[in-house]
This record gives structure tokens, C-alpha cells and sequence, in this order.
């Protein structure tokens, strides 16, 4: 079956056929009867679902249940098996792709692509100037001012801003940035294109939270139909008005936001006699917590908040009772009181460009902390500094005699072994303990069967980042310490890593964009900004209203600078600003020459790796008289792999250096 793109007439086309339209809305997204089949797996078996015009919809569903199958459709990269797919033929889509291949394009032109009418009238003008063409040149420069041409710099440059992106970023190549932040580049792409109807899929999976509510703000002023995948909770409530929720290979319609949609589906689920005493487990050991939280909370706003959030999750707890993640945070073995204090802390990498000065913190045994703060003000510096991975510049840093930290950071997920199964990463930390002991444990991780013993190579992003907690888990921390925990995980197991760690007894230290799980496991929120790390006395909400009023400031700090460098003294300060730049570039310069080393490096060492694997690949080195220089081969092979693996871990610390020493 084919997707069809429904005329503005009265008639549409069925097999090639003209049919009666019989009173169908063509101004809508209707899926009729659709049904997937992807290798051996059925993801889609005769569903249906309805997107009205300007709506906003958020696609849902556990990870591999077929919803970014479901864009591939809209979009006509796949086939469907059965059904169809009708969108209204005038309308203009947007995409928001997912990767991007290597492209040397500025960021700012590679946003601009985005509007491909406007690069299309671009090319118009070139080429009407070069063959003299008068008429044709004056109707493309018509052409461009309707397109809002004359404002595409100005309107690229904002959707950047918003996206967390310097005015230096602007003239990088879209090489020069890592993944995450090519993919925000995408996103502005996608922004940027004039469209009827946008499809974006996970978008705020590389956001901080500075940036996601941006977007939020973005998308709620957008005036087309939004159809998002998202596993943000607080993003859907604040963007979608219909949920679309893919299960069992259906797809099931819910009016509302996801909060609207966790109580329609914990009623459903209610009236399952099977999953009763389960909630009712649920629920008991979330009002263990709120009451053990009402005991310690002050009339302050940030607890009173909490409680509300708290309290909301006994009644939602039944919509998550069939999740396939179960798992819980062992106590620890020993503990200390405190376990972590820095005192008149510099923080960074360089001595005379510290990130964040004079720190002051102390973690004992039940501190549970969010961390707060612009992208690159050094929240994740802090984070490698409290996990010893990074020196103090100045001041001290101590540790108790029993201190374990359980550290999650996207970039570990790099670290693990491929080749190895879930399983065998488990036993290599625990070699004595049994493997049912195992395999039971990695099942309230939902890695059953074959998932727990396969080599982990093609798991998906979310399976490895499940697999990193269970191994943090594993390992009875007493000071957890995450960065980003969230990104790659669906809702259940988002929920899932909410509830354990309202339920874990030891110190907690986290950055996230998801609001959600902030406002449900953190006792109080601390502030990297300005240099500084300050406890900051509000919930989310006013740090949202801090957010707004630093952005007002900093425009009109900006506006102040110009008008002073038009008056008497515009000299002056340029020639300040001249030498402030080039006391910054100094201070760059030996990081982007390690940077280019590094890259360098790599670029022989992968050389010579592939040299090797050529190697490898004769068939005559296998016989008897060639197994000494086989092995010998082989040694070399892991020596490259190993050393390219130390190098992109040394370019992605460098890269983040880079950025923050620029920020500050």
C-alpha cells in the first residue's frame, strides 16, 4: 500500500483510482488500518488514529514498539503492508533527522539550508545576475522579500541562540561539533524550514534544560500541526494536546496531555483484576517516601512544590504497573558521614582560567541535589571534579574512608564492551556470584532470555544506557552522581529509575533536563553560574524566571556596550575589545593545538588499523606456519584499538574544556 497526499478537491486517490470523498476531511492526518512488519517483527496490526489540523500529538510508547517506523511512513521512507496514509497535499513538511553525515557546512548556512524555497530563489538570483537576465532577476528578489529572505539570517542566528549555541558557533563547521550537538543543529534545521506540519523526534534528548524550555516556547507560538516522539513527560504536558500511544501493535488515541493520559490509562488499568496487588505495592512504597519527605520538609517553596509532585505519584503509580522494569538500589555496604566535602574549591583546567572558583560543598549520606545552570557553565566539570576525575586547581578536596560513587555520564557508554553480553559484564565485577543470581537481577532490567546473554553491539542507545545503570546498580554505590541519566530511555524506564531512586538511601548528585525526575528525587538545587556554585534558594519553576530575567540582563548589557561604542570613546573600547579577544584566543590556543594533535593522531593511528585489519583478511595468514604472525598481528590490532579509544575519550574532554573555557 502506498501513502497518499490528499488533493484539496472532493475526490481521492485509492489504488490509483479516483473515489468519492463521502464527506473525508482532507485537512487531516488520517492513518487507515495501517499495518508494519519490520524483519521478523510486527510492530503495526491494523491501526487507526486521526490527526486533526494544528494539533499537537505526541507519539509514546516503549523503546522498539515502532515509533520513529511510524514517521518513516509519514514521510515516505517505507512501505507500509496494509492500510493507508493520507496527508493533506498541500501541506509542507519539516523533519527533524536524527543524524548527520559528515558536513563541512558553516552551522549557520547548514541552519539556513533548512528553508529550501529560500536557497532555491538564492540560486535564482546568482543565476540571473550572471547571464544579465533584468526580469527574471527582478521577480526573484520579489520572490525573496515574500519569503521573508531579508530577516533568514537574523531568524537562523535566534533559533541557534535558543538552542544553546555562541555567536562564535555560528562560522564552525558542522564537523567541529560532537554528536549531540549536531543533532541540535538538525533540530534548528528543521526549525528553520517554513512548514505545515513538523515532525520532530526526540528533540530535546541533547537539550539542557535552559534550551528545552526554549523550545517549548518555540513550539507552543508554531501555528501548524506538530506530530513529536518524546520521552520528556514534563515537555509532552507542556506541548501536546493528543497522545498516541503504540502497544501491543496498536495505536490508541487519548485526549490531553501525558499527565491526562497516565490517569485515563491508571483507570483502565484499575478495573485488571491481575494488577491490583501490584499497585497497591507501588503506591505503598511511594507514600513511603512522601511521608518520609514530610518529615524533614519546611514551609519552603521548593517543598511544598516537591510534596505536590510527590503526592501526584501515588495517584499515576497504577499506568506503569505493567513496566518491564522493576529494579531497586541495594544499600549500600558501609557508608560515612560525610562522604564528600570541597572547600575554597577552583575548579577547571587550566590554573589561571578556573570554571567555577571558592566552591563550597558538602555531601553526606543523604544529600540529594540537582545542579542548575547554563550549558558550559561547568556543571559537568564540577560533576568530573566530585568523581575525582578531574584535580582541584586550588583548595581541598575530601573523601571518607568508605566512599563508593556510582558515576553515570553519557560518554561512558562508550566504555562498554561490545563483544560481551550483559551478562558477562556483571560477572567480570562479580565472578563468585551465581549466574541465575544474574540473570535475575539483569531482568528487572528487562534484558530476559537471549537479551542478557547476546554480545551488546547492536543494542540500541537506550539498552546501553540501561545496561550502564544496571552496572551502577550492581554496585551498591552510596553516593550516586548522573549526568544526563535520562538521555536514550523510554518513559517506563524513566519512571522506573525515578521510583528507585526516590527509594535509594545514600547521597544523590544529579543533572538532567528532565524536570520531571528533578522535581521527584532531589531534596534541593544548587546554581553553577558566574563562576560560582551557590545553593539557589526555588523550585524549577523560579529557576525558569531566573533563566528569563539572566536573558534580559545579558541583552541589555549588550545594548548598553553598543551604545557606548557609538559615543566619544568608541576607540577606546574597541581597542579593549580587540585585546580582550586576543587575550582569549592566547589562552585557546594550546587547547585547539592539542584538539588538532589529537585529530591528528587518531587519523594515522585508524590508518594503521585498517592496514591491519587488511591484513587480517588474507586467508593464507591462518595456516599453521603463519601463527606467530598472526598473533603478532592480532596483539597490534588491540594495542590500535585500545590507544584510538584513549584518544577520542582525550578529544571529547578537550572538546568539552574548549567549550567552557569559550563560555566563560
Amino acid at each position: 500500500m502506498e501513502i497518499y497526499y490528499t488533493p484539496s478537491s472532493s475526490k481521492l486517490l485509492f489504488n490509483n483510482k479516483a473515489i468519492t470523498n463521502s464527506g473525508y476531511n482532507t485537512l487531516m492526518i488520517n492513518l487507515q488500518n495501517i499495518s508494519l512488519q519490520r524483519g521478523p517483527q510486527r510492530l503495526l496490526d491494523d491501526s487507526s488514529a486521526t490527526i486533526q489540523p494544528k494539533h499537537r500529538a505526541a507519539i509514546i510508547g516503549a523503546n522498539g514498539c515502532g515509533k520513529s517506523s511510524l514517521f518513516k511512513l509519514l514521510l515516505g521512507h517505507i512501505s507500509l503492508d496494509n492500510g493507508n496514509i493520507f496527508i493533506p497535499k498541500q501541506w509542507r513538511v519539516s523533519y527533524m533527522a536524527q543524524e548527520v553525515n559528515e558536513n563541512h557546512r558553516l552551522a549557520l548556512d547548514y541552519v539556513l539550508d533548512g528553508d529550501k524555497n529560500l536557497r532555491a530563489i538564492e540560486q535564482r538570483i546568482d543565476d540571473a545576475q550572471v547571464n544579465d537576465e533584468h526580469t527574471a532577476l527582478t521577480q526573484a528578489y520579489a520572490d525573496f522579500e515574500v519569503a521573508d529572505g531579508y530577516s533568514a539570517k537574523s531568524r537562523a542566528e535566534q533559533l541557534l541562540h535558543g538552542l544553546g549555541f555562541k555567536q562564535a558557533d555560528m562560522s564552525k563547521a558542522v564537523s567541529d561539533f560532537s554528536g549531540g550537538w549536531r543533532i541540535r543543529l538538525n533540530l534548528a534545521q528543521a526549525l528553520m524550514c517554513p512548514s505545515d506540519l513538523l515532525l520532530l523526534d526526540e528533540p530535546t534528548n541533547h537539550l539542557d534544560i535552559d534550551a528545552t524550555l526554549w523550545l517549548e516556547q518555540w513550539l507552543k507560538a508554531y501555528k501548524g500541526t506538530i506530530l513529536f516522539i518524546s520521552h520528556d513527560r514534563d515537555f509532552i504536558d507542556a506541548i501536546a494536546g493528543q497522545i498516541l500511544h503504540i502497544e501491543h501493535q496498536k495505536i490508541t488515541t487519548y485526549t490531553g496531555n501525558y499527565s491526562s493520559f497516565e490517569t485515563q490509562r491508571a483507570m483502565s488499568l484499575a478495573q485488571q483484576q491481575a494488577n491490583f496487588e501490584k499497585q497497591q505495592q507501588r503506591i505503598g512504597e511511594i507514600t513511603q517516601f512522601v511521608n518520609r519527605f514530610k518529615a524533614k520538609a519546611t514551609k519552603a517553596r521548593q517543598a511544598q512544590s516537591r510534596l505536590k509532585e510527590l503526592e501526584r505519584m501515588e495517584k499515576i503509580a497504577p499506568a506503569h504497573v505493567d513496566s518491564p522494569f522493576s529494579f531497586r538500589f541495594s544499600e549500600a555496604d558501609k557508608t560515612s558521614d560525610p562522604l564528600l566535602s570541597l572547600e575554597k574549591a577552583n575548579i577547571g583546567y587550566q590554573p589561571d582560567a578556573a570554571i567555577v572558583e571558592k566552591a563550597e560543598l558538602t555531601l553526606r549520606s543523604d544529600t540529594r541535589i540537582g545542579l542548575l545552570g547554563y550549558n558550559g557553565a561547568g556543571k559537568s566539570t564540577l560533576v568530573k571534579t566530585l568523581v575525582g576525575d578531574l584535580p582541584l586547581l586550588q583548595g581541598q578536596y575530601s573523601a571518607s574512608e568508605h566512599l563508593k560513587i556510582g558515576y553515570f555520564a553519557q560518554h561512558q557508554l562508550e566504555f562498554l564492551d561490545l563483544e560481551a553480553s550483559a551478562l558477562l559484564h556483571i560477572q567480570r565485577l562479580s565472578p563468585t556470584v551465581s549466574e541465575q543470581v544474574i540473570r535475575n537481577f539483569l531482568g528487572s532490567f528487562n534484558f530476559h532470555a537471549d537479551k542478557a546473554l547476546d554480545p551488546i553491539k547492536p543494542f540500541s542507545g537506550g539498552e546501553k544506557a540501561r545496561l550502564a545503570l544496571a552496572l551502577i546498580v550492581w554496585q551498591k554505590p552510596n553516593l550516586l552522581i548522573l549526568d544526563e541519566p535520562t538521555n536514550h530511555l523510554d518513559l517506563d524506564m524513566r519512571h522506573a529509575l525515578t521510583l528507585a531512586l526516590q527509594l535509594y538511601k545514600g547521597a544523590l548528585v544529579v543533572i538532567s533536563h528532565d524536570r520531571h525526575l528533578l522535581k521527584n528525587t532531589v531534596d534541593q538545587f544548587y546554581l553553577v553560574a558566574n563562576h560560582s556554585l551557590r545553593l539557589f534558594d526555588g523550585d524549577l519553576t523560579d529557576y525558569q524566571q531566573w533563566l528569563k530575567e539572566s536573558l534580559q540582563q545579558s541583552k541589555s548589557h549588550d545594548n548598553n556596550t553598543s551604545t557606548t561604542a557609538e559615543t566619544g570613546d568608541e576607540k577606546v573600547n574597541k581597542k579593549l575589545l580587540r585585546q580582550q579577544e586576543a587575550a582569549k584566543r592566547d589562552k585557546l590556543k594550546p587547547l585547539n593545538n592539542s584538539i588538532k594533535k589529537i585529530e591528528r593522531d587518531m587519523e594515522k593511528q585508524q590508518q594503521a588499523l585498517e592496514v591491519i585489519q587488511e591484513q587480517l583478511n588474507d586467508e593464507s595468514l591462518y595456516q599453521d606456519d603463519k601463527k606467530s604472525y598472526l598473533q603478532e598481528l592480532l596483539q597490534q590490532q588491540g594495542k590500535l584499538k585500545l590507544s584510538i579509544e584513549k584518544l577520542e575519550e582525550q578529544w571529547i574532554n578537550s572538546q568539552e574544556q574548549l567549550e567552557e573555557l569559550q563560555v566563560g
